[in-house]
């Protein structure tokens, strides 16, 4: 792709923007920078540093420009950018951007939850195997970051979200992977079917000769099947799948061979098992050994804010599962508890009804601590009570600090205090890295 000399417009200057700029500066564009926000001093000077002037999001903005390139951030319908394409103005998502120059074939891993444990546990099975690969994309760094250390025997292991698919064109993986599709997201696409059709958009562009790898017990993930000119290869935890990875009793098997146990796979629940097989069938066709699969992913020891243990005080457990920003999440996370659970939910609520955590915390959980904003415009808390009402005694926090000094208060040994909010953070925190961050160090500090 030629972009020397083109005059090109940013938007959204987080981690990808920043990426996107950097990359068509390094191959000789023309860059203007716009954000809907105002910058921080550092954000700035990175970009005076860059020679990138920066403006704020304005129609004027768009005079002189010949493409866009925006953040996953940024709504792909966002009416400025409507009318830049009724202009006559290309408009390309940093992922699809990225594509034109990685070297290198591309895993693509997509999926309401697990995306993340999973492109890392690839990225560290990889590793283990002696296969070439980095990682990057929705985790760790931007695609665009990843070009020049991409080479053309070097896998480029991508997790993928909702909002970098929807602008995907010309963008393929080698090897695409789904592991679920529950409601997420839907403030941005309205409904499960847009953002199902998002996801999709991963195996629609995928070749003839391609692999895509899909969980056969999701309806909507198996429906994706229809929609690729690639090979499928399944996994189930149900069932025998026609090719693919499977469960037989406690052994994991691919086809008719079964090559590592369940009891060999660390972490905690059963969506971690699916998440497992979903690696051992990418890595095994990435050229992984499949002898080599089982003892990998024994050593994995887990991704950071995904039930991550932090610390045992006087008989209690707590766990960090701050990247549970959804219902789904959440209920996976409560799932892999036996019981004694004091939950910590709250925050952003994203247009999805609390009531399928009835049951599962009526069972295990001693109570709901609930956190959170209440003059957020979308605060969850109200939501969170009148779905939960009944069900588990339900505790008003407001943060997460007094959530944390409530539970080490009141609970005994045997239980276990979680973190997984079933929600965004943006009502308190920049992101959900920095409210487990938070929780962590609240944590650390209990005594």
């Amino acid at each position: 792709m030629n972009v020397s000399g083109k005059h090109f417009l940013v938007i959204g200057l987080k981690r990808s923007g920043f990426a996107a700029i950097e990359l068509l500066l390094e191959n000789g564009g023309r860059v203007r920078a716009m954000d809907r926000d105002a910058l921080s001093r550092e954000e700035l000077a990175r970009l005076d540093a860059l020679g990138v002037p920066f403006s704020l999001q304005t129609e004027a903005g768009l005079e002189g420009i010949d493409e866009i390139v925006v953040s996953p951030g940024v709504p792909w319908r966002l009416p400025l950018l409507d009318r830049a394409r009724s202009g006559g103005i290309t408009v390309w998502g940093e992922v699809e951007l990225a594509s034109r120059f990685l070297r290198g074939p591309i895993i693509g891993i997509t999926g309401t939850n697990g995306k993340s444990t999973t492109t890392a546990l690839v990225g560290h099975l990889l590793r283990a195997c002696g296969i070439p690969g980095q990682v990057g994309g929705n985790i760790g760094n931007a695609a665009a970051s990843m070009v020049s250390s991409s080479r053309d025997n070097r896998w480029n292991v991508l997790e993928l979200s909702s909002y970098q698919l929807e602008s995907i064109v010309h963008f393929h993986a080698e090897i695409a992977a789904c592991l679920n599709v529950t409601p997420d997201h839907l403030e941005r696409h309205g409904t499960i079917g847009n953002y199902a059709a998002a996801k999709a958009r991963l195996f629609e562009t995928q070749r003839a000769g391609g692999r895509a790898v899909l969980n056969m017990d999701d309806e909507i993930c198996a429906s994706f099947a229809s929609r690729t000119k690639a090979d499928v290869f399944w996994f189930s935890i149900s069932k025998r799948v026609p090719t693919g990875i499977w469960m037989d009793g406690e052994e994991l098997c691919f086809d008719d061979r079964a090559f590592m146990k369940r009891s060999q796979i660390k972490l905690r629940g059963r969506h971690n098992v699916e998440n497992v097989m979903a690696v051992a069938l990418i890595s095994a066709l990435a050229g992984a050994n499949l002898d080599q699969i089982g003892p990998a992913v024994e050593s994995f020891s887990g991704v950071e804010h995904r039930i991550e243990f932090v610390r045992a005080l006087d008989g209690v457990e707590y766990f960090n599962d701050s990247k549970a920003t959804n219902v789904d999440a959440a209920l996976k996370a409560i799932q892999a508890f036996q019981g004694g659970l004091w939950i910590i939910l709250g925050g952003e609520h994203k247009d999805s009804p609390y009531t399928s955590l009835r049951e599962p915390l009526r069972q295990r959980a001693r109570a709901a601590l609930i956190i959170g904003d209440e003059a957020y415009p979308k605060a969850a808390a109200p939501l969170i009570r009148k779905d939960l009402d009944g069900a588990v005694e339900l505790v008003d926090c407001g943060t997460i600090g007094r959530a944390v000094h409530y539970a080490r208060t009141h609970a005994a040994p045997g239980d276990t205090v979680l973190l997984a909010p079933a929600c965004a953070s943006f009502d308190q925190f920049e992101n959900f890295e920095q409210r487990g961050q938070v929780f962590k160090q609240i944590v650390a500090e209990l005594f």
